[in-house]
């Protein structure tokens, strides 16, 4: 009797996409901060189809077309997210320094005649593959996990002096390249990655003098070699804009206005008057005014809400950390979230200047968006490291 073959086993591919796959963690701090990261991307995506709808019609993209941009950059950004997320501990110490160098050396493009494109003053974009692309965007994460990285080492080597302040010598780096460019708002990030990391480093209060007085130096002397910055402060600073709706004070005033209109509940979803080419940058850094026109402080306090509900996702994951290189890095990374939020809603409410921050999430901007997700990717690695650590004791 003759014995048959048994059946070929069908080969596995060696590997496949499976979404369940790239979201599956140990711990709720990983889905909380996959949830709220996506709560504000859809929030951002609605406001900006239609807060853009007509400035994107008058730039002959038709009513979606800088939504549809905005879209393309979140759907590259989810699997780039659900990637990164999957990167281990030790990729981040091993190419942390490289990405730094690699995303200085993207910056320098933009002074790439042909490459590099000017807008609103400032030479801080590159286009490519026909979409204007700003790469100091990439610098914030890189700059945050260079930090997380070499932070540490300096305080082991130095303890807590002010030698072990070194590292933000690569931060000034950042800085002067993209002061390069004129732009001020990106350079007050990179700042405040620098104190949030500085902070949960464990660096001592009067160690935070010598950053601190060389910020507030640095930020002074960038803002008074700029006509057009100067403007914009002495206009808030004696309060000209009160009588004054021209120039330098057009958009500040409607964006004030927006704001009033609103109310309690808003005018209603598409309704808004100011985005009829009133408010520049309605989709940008004035969308928060479309929001409180439109949806009113019930809207506002929606959004503030899902940036808490993000803040305490990021507290999570430096309060479970074990390593450094974690609570440093999410700590910068929680700055910048948070911190520039807060400063382009205190812009719009008139608490400060005008500094051209978009909210991060939120905003129009495809460079901002894929950046903002590729760290919320770096910070949910952070906790899937955090819940296996956990696991192993």
């Amino acid at each position: 009797m003759t014995k048959t073959a048994p059946p070929l086993a069908r080969k596995k591919p060696l590997a496949r996409f499976r979404l369940g796959d790239m979201l599956r963690a140990e711990s709720t701090t990983f889905y909380l901060m996959f949830a709220s990261t996506m709560a504000l991307v859809i929030f951002g995506l609605i406001m900006v189809m239609d807060a853009s709808s007509v400035t994107s019609h008058l730039g002959g993209e038709g009513f979606t077309g800088r939504f549809l941009k905005q879209l393309l950059f979140a759907g590259i950004g989810l699997p780039v997210m659900l990637l990164i997320s999957r990167f281990p501990l030790v990729f981040w110490k091993m190419w942390g320094r490289r990405i730094l160098l690699f995303s200085a050396i993207l910056q320098l493009l933009v002074f790439v005649p042909g490459l590099g494109v000017e807008s609103g003053g400032n030479t801080n974009w590159i286009q490519l593959f026909g979409f204007n692309m700003q790469p100091s965007e990439f610098i914030k994460i890189t700059l945050a996990i260079f930090l997380g990285i070499a932070l540490p080492a300096s305080m082991a080597r130095f303890g807590d002096s002010y030698k072990a302040l070194a590292p933000l010598l690569a931060s000034l780096g950042m800085i002067v390249l993209v002061f390069l460019g004129g732009d001020l708002g990106t350079i007050f990030i990179f700042i405040l990655i620098s104190f949030g990391a500085l902070i949960f480093a464990g660096i001592s209060f009067r160690n935070f003098l010598i950053p601190l007085g060389v910020g507030v130096v640095g930020v002074l002397a960038m803002a008074i070699v700029s006509p057009n910055r100067i403007m914009r402060m002495v206009a808030f600073w004696t309060s000209a804009c009160a009588s004054d709706a021209q120039a330098i004070c057009w958009q500040p005033i409607h964006g004030t206005w927006a704001m009033a209109s609103g109310g309690i509940f808003g005018v209603g979803f598409g309704n808004s008057k100011m985005k009829w080419s009133w408010l520049p940058a309605a989709d940008n850094d004035y969308i928060f005014a479309i929001i409180g026109e439109e949806l009113g402080l019930i809207g506002c306090l929606v959004l503030l809400a899902l940036f808490v509900v993000l803040a305490i996702a990021l507290l999570r994951v430096i309060k479970e950390a074990k390593d450094p290189l974690i609570r440093i890095t999410t700590g910068g990374i929680l700055f910048w979230f948070v911190g520039q939020a807060f400063l382009n809603i205190a812009v719009v409410l008139g608490l400060i200047p005008v500094l051209g921050l978009p909210i991060p999430f939120v905003s129009s901007g495809g460079t901002a968006l894929l950046s903002s997700m590729m760290a919320a990717g770096v910070v949910l690695s952070f906790a899937r490291h955090n819940a296996k650590a956990g696991l192993a004791r």
